[in-house]
């Protein structure tokens, strides 16, 4: 970061030059020109070698300002306002947004915190849609960044946690891993603009959904919508605000142990559920992978997801009926039975 220190007489905090508070605020530098020159939103100082210098009173106001702008305000209506005018327009601002989408929620909820004011904004445009299926999105909370969510406590225990980042680098990687280990969260959606390779395999390893912008409207609701179970979740005693579809809870190794075990029944229902587990499993990461890689069929890649995880999910519990029936041991440390699954192609 190209950072200025300097000491003021009257604030010890430090100064930075016009560069760091760009990076700081999201703003370009262009634009910050703009707003100080045309509009008298910052007062800078001026170095010994004549470079501006903002404090970081300057950069949170620019941050301010850009969110306020993203949602709709004139820029020269709000150039001159205080910190603390500012921010009772952000906190009214949210308070819209979040009231926009849960009006237009109904049916089963699922509550979701969103890290990005941009994307709430986003979210709570009328022309977007967050119904699929039976079940409904219900924004619970929204924060500017990654630092205001990590020192902010959650208004509620949302399900589901949308993050936009602009970069995903190790750092923001650092805080998105710490930021769902310290909550309750079922499914972590992250978009971002620009990132490392690496640190994008890093997070779908711990199964994050990481989707790379430019997406449509239509995309990341069927992106957000693809973590949702569908309508059979009903009989599987799931509704309201804990209806997503869990994690796979068997391994491929304990699938094939169970399918190579004979049945004390004469039947074949241990072989064929887990098979079947093993087969919609592998679909449910194929329409995964399609969604996160397509642009034109996300909607149709979405619903198979939504479809194939729903029923992985119920055949999961199924298996688990039939190994008590039987007397099957389902933990991975288990001995393993040499079979194999019938291709599925």
């Amino acid at each position: 970061m190209n950072q200025a220190q300097s000491t003021d007489a009257d604030n010890q905090s430090p100064h930075y030059r016009i560069g760091a508070v760009a990076t700081l605020s999201g703003v370009p530098v262009t634009t910050l020109r703009v707003w100080e020159i045309r509009y008298g939103a910052f007062s800078p100082t001026k170095s010994a070698g004549q470079h501006r210098l903002y404090t970081q009173a300057d950069a949170l106001k620019a941050g301010q300002l850009k969110q306020l702008c993203d949602a709709g305000h004139g820029i020269s209506a709000i150039a001159n306002l205080d910190a603390d005018s500012l921010s009772r327009m952000l906190v009214q601002q949210r308070s819209s947004t979040m009231a926009s989408v849960n009006d237009r929620s109904d049916g089963h909820k699922v509550a979701m915190a969103v890290v990005g004011q941009a994307m709430a904004n986003r979210i709570s445009s009328p022309k977007f849609t967050l119904q699929f299926l039976t079940h409904s999105i219900q924004v619970s909370d929204v924060f500017f960044d990654l630092t205001e969510a990590a020192l902010a406590a959650f208004n509620d225990q949302p399900k589901i946690l949308l993050i936009k980042v602009s970069t995903l680098n190790d750092s923001a990687r650092v805080q998105i891993e710490s930021l769902v280990s310290r909550h309750p969260i079922l499914k972590a959606i992250v978009v971002y603009n620009y990132g490392q390779e690496g640190v994008v395999e890093a997070l779908k390893v711990l199964g994050m959904l990481v989707r790379r912008e430019p997406m449509s409207d239509y995309e990341l609701s069927d992106l957000i919508s693809s973590v949702l179970l569908v309508d059979a979740s009903t009989s599987m005693g799931t509704s309201g605000p804990t209806a997503l579809i869990p994690a796979r809870k068997y391994s491929d190794a304990t699938l094939t142990r169970v399918a190579g075990i004979s049945s004390s029944i004469l039947c074949e229902c241990p072989r064929h559920v887990a098979e079947l587990i093993g087969q919609l499993a592998s679909f449910e990461q194929y329409s995964q992978e399609c969604l996160n890689n397509s642009t034109e069929d996300a909607h149709l890649h979405g619903y198979l997801r939504a479809v194939s995880g729903s029923a992985r999910a119920m055949f999961e519990r199924a298996l688990e009926m039939v190994a008590v029936h039987e007397g099957i041991s389902l933990s991975d440390s288990a001995p393993v039975v040499a079979a194999s699954f019938p291709s599925q192609g």
